[in-house]
């Protein structure tokens, strides 16, 4: 089983830049695409980002711009740096892993998933 730790969220003001990291367990890691959702409350996760396995990122409308999914395949990390934040942006926040490597933007696709990390954006 593949374990995901995510780490780097935080309470900051609107405008400024987090990044945040997801540690992966296992030695294929470059053989999984890898994505990040958020979760505000009473709302759907969401598609934020996501990084397949040539290196081709895609992105919610949300992000475009100010977002941007990275990889580390040596250390077994990916990275989402989060730039320009705004209060909508406020969520737990989900790193994810899938088996197919051109997974994309559904959460089903995802076979693996981290505990999430709160990111909190004032206005």
């Amino acid at each position: 089983q593949v374990q995901l730790v995510e780490s780097g969220g935080g309470l900051v003001q609107a405008g400024v830049s987090l990044r945040l990291s997801c540690a992966a367990s296992g030695r294929t890691f470059s053989n999984y695409a890898m994505g990040w959702f958020r979760q505000a409350p009473g709302k759907e996760r969401e598609f934020v980002a996501a990084i397949i396995w040539n290196g081709s990122t895609y992105y919610a409308e949300s992000g475009k711009g100010r977002f941007t999914i990275s990889r580390d395949n040596a250390k077994n990390t990916v990275y989402l740096q989060m730039n320009s934040l705004k209060p909508e942006d406020t969520a737990v926040y989900y790193c994810a892993a899938a088996k197919n490597a051109y997974a994309s933007s559904r959460t089903n696709e995802y076979d693996y998933w981290g505990q999430g990390t709160q990111v909190t954006v004032s206005s």
